[in-house]
């Protein structure tokens, strides 16, 4: 029993697990900045509405759970980034999610400002 619990302790999985998302351009939220001077190129704004599924209603057409997604998140900021990369963008900087819901639909707007890089000075 003792080796099957020492065994355990040193498991690691073979795929790396991670939490966070790769977008090909840097993103930086509304309380981060980036460490590196940048020059603004364009404020973008991605907006969504998905219907709510059954789960989120009962048989009186009540809401009964939110459906605030994070692959839905996700999938906005990918766009909004790749957007962005297309404008020729380093990072988004001032990124914000909002959510709201109708009596239909889960709605979900992301904002950024597309930024370029400037050469750091020495």
């Amino acid at each position: 029993m003792g080796l099957l619990i020492g065994l355990t302790g040193c498991f690691r999985p073979v795929i790396p697990i991670s939490t966070h998302p790769r977008y090909p351009i840097d993103i930086f939220y509304e309380n981060e900045r980036p460490d590196r001077p940048f020059t603004e190129i364009q404020a973008l704004e991605m907006k969504e509405e998905t219907p709510l599924n059954p789960v989120q209603r009962t048989k009186d057409g009540r809401m009964v759970q939110r459906g605030k997604n994070m692959q839905e998140k996700e999938l906005l900021l990918a766009r909004l980034s790749l957007q962005a990369k297309r404008l020729g963008a380093d990072a988004l900087v001032n990124v914000r999610y909002k959510y709201y819901t109708s009596a239909t639909t889960n709605g979900y707007v992301l904002e950024g400002v597309a930024v370029k890089y400037r050469p750091e000075t020495e």
